[in-house]
């Protein structure tokens, strides 16, 4: 590897080598770059369309060129000064980082929808060979109406999705009937969480009140589905450490989401272990109650496989040697890990992920990349498949159309069971 990096190196006039070191700085350099270009761009367009192309004058052009750039500067410097360019920080910067991305991902979309639907006005017109109207003063009036449309809209829509964010999660309960469930495990309860994301404008008081809002459920099982952090062991050791409080009769649960891969899920999977939470890479147990029994199966993170390191998901292998007989729950951090656990014959599944699009209209986006799977109960051959929301959010605090959830599963017996 040493020689290949000198062989790099020699084709640059004057250097006698280039360590890998060196080139990842300037890899890194180079990134930092691209993404502060790209984000200039996108700032500009919504610049352009707000105040430039609005006509805006004086006073009111420096007041909204200064609030365009108050809300982005905090995620800009972000982007430019994390390690990976990811929109991850804590402390007082995080806030205004997060609202003000909020903001102006939805300001570029609202505006972008309306340019390209303006577009297609003009494509049409252009083609019926009807021209458009060419007045100034109307296209003037068109761009501050929409515009400040667009920006008294987002500003409420943020503002309404902050106060959902940080409200107090629903309790969900979701009976779910298992025909191979014994009688004497009927009305067994498994509380689910999934996707808290400590970090942050998450940190250790949330997780207090949330492990107790938990336990007051009083539920058999606790199952943790996955993206419980982002960042490392050592930064979000004392935000986490009340999940070691989390008690239930029959164990807490818990499997890998592609959250943990990112902050180092070998040192993450040591912690988990150590307050006491039980880890399911690839494997099951068996849950007893009354002389009846049904298996808990847990599995890594659908993209797990690009770490290495034996890591990626192997449903055959958590099921291998199971009773055919004996019902199967499975634990799987994203829905469309579904797919499998139908051919497996898995009774049901629990996942979270989707947060359950958190912000409309991402929804959208969210649903299209888990193959419609967004959030809720679903059948996929015959399996179940519960899609948790979640209590807490990513990135923005911010949630419209997706209420935050903690979830009761309750497994009931049929009839023939």
């Amino acid at each position: 590897m040493t020689s290949a990096w000198r062989s790099f190196g020699a084709h640059f006039p004057g250097r006698r080598s280039m360590t890998p070191g060196r080139f990842q700085i300037i890899l890194g350099a180079m990134a930092v770059v691209v993404r502060m270009a790209i984000l200039a761009l996108l700032v500009f367009y919504v610049w352009h369309r707000l105040v430039r192309r609005t006509n805006l004058q004086g006073a009111a052009k420096g007041a909204a060129t200064a609030a365009i750039l108050v809300v982005i500067a905090p995620m800009a410097w972000v982007m430019a000064t994390g390690p990976d360019g990811a929109p991850r920080t804590g402390g007082a910067l995080a806030w205004p980082a997060f609202i003000g991305w909020a903001l102006f991902a939805l300001a570029f979309l609202g505006l972008l929808v309306v340019d390209i639907g303006r577009l297609l006005v003009w494509t049409g017109r252009t083609i019926a060979r009807r021209p458009a109207p060419t007045d100034p003063s109307r296209r003037q009036a068109l761009a501050r109406i929409t515009g400040g449309v667009i920006s008294t809209a987002v500003v409420g829509h943020v503002g309404y999705g902050v106060t959902r964010a940080l409200g107090e999660p629903e309790i969900v309960d979701v009976p779910v009937t298992l025909p191979r469930l014994p009688r004497s495990l009927d009305g067994f309860t498994i509380v689910q969480l999934t996707d808290i994301h400590v970090g942050g404008t998450i940190g250790r008081d949330f997780i207090t009140e949330l492990v107790a809002r938990t336990n007051a459920l009083g539920a058999d099982l606790i199952a943790l589905t996955g993206d419980f952090v982002d960042g490392s062991v050592d930064e979000l050791r004392d935000g986490v450490a009340p999940l070691a409080d989390l008690r239930a009769p029959h164990g807490v649960y818990f499997v890998t989401g592609n959250h943990e891969y990112y902050s180092g899920v070998t040192a993450w999977v040591e912690h988990f272990t150590s307050l006491g939470i039980r880890v399911l890479r690839n494997e099951r147990v068996t849950i007893s109650r009354d002389g009846g029994a049904f298996d808990l199966a847990g599995i890594d993170d659908h993209g797990a496989r690009r770490w290495g390191n034996g890591h990626g998901p192997d449903l055959a292998r958590a099921l291998a040697g199971r009773d055919p007989g004996r019902a199967v729950v499975l634990l799987a951090h994203q829905p469309r890990q579904v797919h499998a656990a139908a051919k497996h014959d898995v009774d049901l599944q629990l996942s979270g992920h989707t947060h359950g699009g958190q912000v409309w209209p991402w929804h959208y986006l969210v649903k299209l990349q888990q193959g419609g799977l967004l959030a809720g109960r679903y059948t996929i051959g015959g399996t179940q498949l519960y899609v948790s929301r979640g209590p807490s959010y990513w990135g923005p605090p911010v949630r419209v159309g997706a209420p935050p959830e903690i979830t009761r599963v309750i497994l009931r017996a049929s009839s023939a069971a």
